[in-house]
């Protein structure tokens, strides 16, 4: 007879906490089911490396979450943490358990949600960002991804890792540090200039409520520069089914001028959030809606997905924050950087055709005069293309291919210090990729 082959006994985190499965996995974190010994309380359990966290300068993001939700707990939309606890070789945040998952799941499951449904929804967040920012701290990555929804279907807004907090404001009260997920961060966060925290949320909002009610966004393109074009130009069109009063709010909160972008605290007072809030909430599953169309008849194809950016790649922009250090070792003997500037178009590749010319590289530009190209010794091609990111920002791409071995080993090859530094204070931010 075959011998049962007993269940191992469930791991326990200091005594405290009984771990169960894993509900999430991170690039620095898993996130477990756990339950209290001292209550039998189910509970949600972030695990962090320690070591790894501060190898990478990572540590102040962790610090940054814990502030702030220690400073936010008492909302009921709000993921509560309850305890922090931590060994030699790991943190442990154990927070409030949502259970129902994540708004852009419900979102997928239901390809779109009723006005009265996102009108719950967007009223729950609200709610939970003015407490944030009576209290001083703005979250900067409002995204359906970090909405949870508990057993009740009730809304909580959780990682805090990207928020601001009072410490981090200049003397103006304005933020400097670019991040956040490009589809759902406000565009002046790319820019030189400080920028309102509690405006650049309501951003957020806008592009929320516009994916609950048509189940895609309304800026998706994988080309960051073209998507930054796109917002400016306020190029994104309402579905069909959006009923007028929809429309106009969100047209409000999608204003690419915070001067002038509608609060948060003036959207409570309108009268379709008031209305549509009052309807209660019909969760039934609805017919898939009609596709868009395009300009030609043919479809759009409906998405939910963000571009590949994610929230490091728009924090690289800033010069407070370049996260390129966290990558060195794994980028060493990569061939391509980018980096932001300030200066004109024409300046910036003349620049860089100089410092090329100096490593062997004979450049011929585009007829747009918006790209170049050199050939230099050995094979090797150098390619400079540059866009606008923002008005007055552009992002400048300087990539390197062919020729025999690594460029850092090669006579005449780049090496991207040296050209960082060649270029002086034409740039902004620099990121190696």
């Amino acid at each position: 007879m075959a011998k049962i082959k007993e269940k191992p006994p469930p791991q326990v985190v200091l005594g405290k906490y009984e771990v169960g499965r894993v509900l999430g996995r991170g690039t620095f974190a898993k996130v477990y089911e756990g339950r209290s010994l001292a209550d039998g309380c189910a509970v949600a359990i972030k695990v962090l490396d320690k070591p790894e966290l501060v190898a990478r300068g990572l540590a102040p993001r962790i610090l940054r979450e814990v502030s702030a939700m220690r400073r936010l707990s008492d909302h009921p939309n709000i993921l509560k943490l309850h305890e922090v606890l931590a060994t030699r070789s790991k943190i442990f945040l154990v927070m409030e358990l949502a259970p129902g998952g994540d708004l852009l799941s419900l979102v997928a499951r239901r390809r779109r949600l009723p006005e009265p449904t996102a009108a719950r929804y967007l009223h729950q967040l609200l709610s939970a960002l003015r407490f944030s920012h009576a209290h001083g701290v703005a979250h900067r990555d409002v995204k359906p991804q970090n909405l949870l929804l508990d057993h009740a279907g009730n809304l909580k807004v959780s990682d805090f890792g990207l928020s601001a907090l009072p410490e981090h404001r200049r003397g103006d009260g304005l933020l400097q540090t670019a991040c956040g997920t490009p589809a759902y961060a406000a565009p002046e966060i790319a820019r030189r200039q400080g920028y309102d925290g509690p405006l650049a949320d309501a951003w957020s909002c806008g592009v929320i409520l516009f994916v609950l009610l048509a189940g895609f966004l309304p800026f998706d393109d994988s080309n960051l520069p073209e998507m930054y074009r796109r917002i400016h130009r306020r190029d994104y069109r309402f579905p069909s089914w959006f009923s007028p009063a929809a429309k106009r709010l969100i047209s409000r909160l999608l204003d690419p001028n915070p001067e002038t972008r509608i609060t948060i605290d003036a959207v409570t007072e309108l009268p379709w959030f008031r209305r549509a809030n009052s309807l209660g909430d019909e969760l039934s599953l609805l017919p898939a809606p009609p596709m868009p169309l395009d300009g030609t008849g043919g479809p759009i194809p409906m998405s939910i997905s963000t571009p590949a950016l994610n929230a490091f790649d728009i924090i690289s922009l800033s010069a407070g924050l370049d996260l390129s250090r966290l990558f060195d070792d794994e980028l060493k003997g990569r061939r391509e950087t980018r980096f932001t500037t300030m200066a004109a178009e024409e300046a910036v590749v003349k620049r860089i055709e100089e410092v090329g010319g100096k490593l062997g590289y004979v450049f011929e530009r585009s007829k747009d005069g918006g790209s170049a190209k050199g050939m230099g010794r050995w094979g090797a091609v150098m390619t400079v293309e540059v866009g606008e990111v923002a008005p007055a920002m552009l992002l400048v791409m300087v990539r390197v291919e062919g020729g025999r071995g690594k460029e850092e080993e090669r006579p005449g090859g780049v090496c991207w210090e040296e050209m960082k530094a060649e270029l002086g204070d034409l740039v902004f931010s620099w990121h190696r990729d």
